[in-house]
């Protein structure tokens, strides 16, 4: 793990256990239902600025109901309402959502496009998992009993995070630990979904969350 990682972990474990009493547990549980380790809520947290917000959306149960549903139906699905969406408490104007939904292998971002150039970095887990200071994406292949005709194609699975709008009206700054915060988070809910969907090896997610940075397609 790198230091930024264990910096930004280690924050986020800190503020996550600074609510006094015995007050941490339950509020980690009730975060986008349940689906974020208490390392995933302290990232969401370091990176809000705050610990003063709470969460919304469809949940774990509809969001994996939605993506066997869909993956019935074939070809792309329609939007769905966000999995969670998390709301700061002193401007509900101000906040993220994250969105778990299926995807197509066109949805990747490694097809030779030079991400590198807009501040975008690529990160070996899952299928693919990439992500700048406004937004990132984590995509995994899963096989499963639920989900049709997985068994001779893996379904794709695309989680994303994305500011609503900025905190204080600008994003955190493009840094590794920044950006490691945002897939720390994505790993703890694609983790939960992965499981519930009973995906064969957990869809190739390790327990922890462990990002090394890898090249775009064509770079040397």
């Amino acid at each position: 793990m790198s230091a930024s990682v264990s910096t930004v972990l280690a924050f986020g474990l800190l503020l996550t256990a600074c609510g006094g009493g015995g007050e941490a547990e339950p509020q980690v549980a009730e975060k986008c239902d349940g689906t974020l380790s208490p390392a995933a809520v302290g990232s969401l947290e370091s990176v809000l600025r705050t610990k003063a917000y709470h969460s919304e959306g469809i949940g774990l149960e509809r969001t994996a109901k939605a993506l066997v549903e869909d993956q019935a139906k074939g070809g792309r699905p329609p939007g769905h309402p966000a999995m969670c969406e998390v709301i700061t408490d002193a401007d509900s104007r101000l906040g993220a959502r994250i969105d778990v939904r299926l995807s197509e292998k066109d949805s990747l971002y490694d097809d030779g496009t030079k991400w590198t150039a807009g501040g975008r970095h690529l990160y070996g887990v899952g299928l693919e998992a990439n992500t700048d200071n406004k937004s990132a994406y984590l995509f995994v292949g899963c096989t499963s009993p639920q989900l049709k005709g997985s068994d001779k194609q893996p379904a794709i699975i695309g989680a994303k995070f994305a500011f609503e709008k900025p905190v204080k009206t600008a994003y955190p700054a493009n840094t590794p630990a920044t950006r490691e915060a945002y897939l720390t988070v994505l790993h703890s809910v694609t983790l939960a979904v992965v499981r519930k969907l009973g995906c064969e090896g957990d869809a190739g997610l390790p327990e922890k969350p462990v990002f090394a940075e890898k090249k775009w397609r064509g770079e040397q």
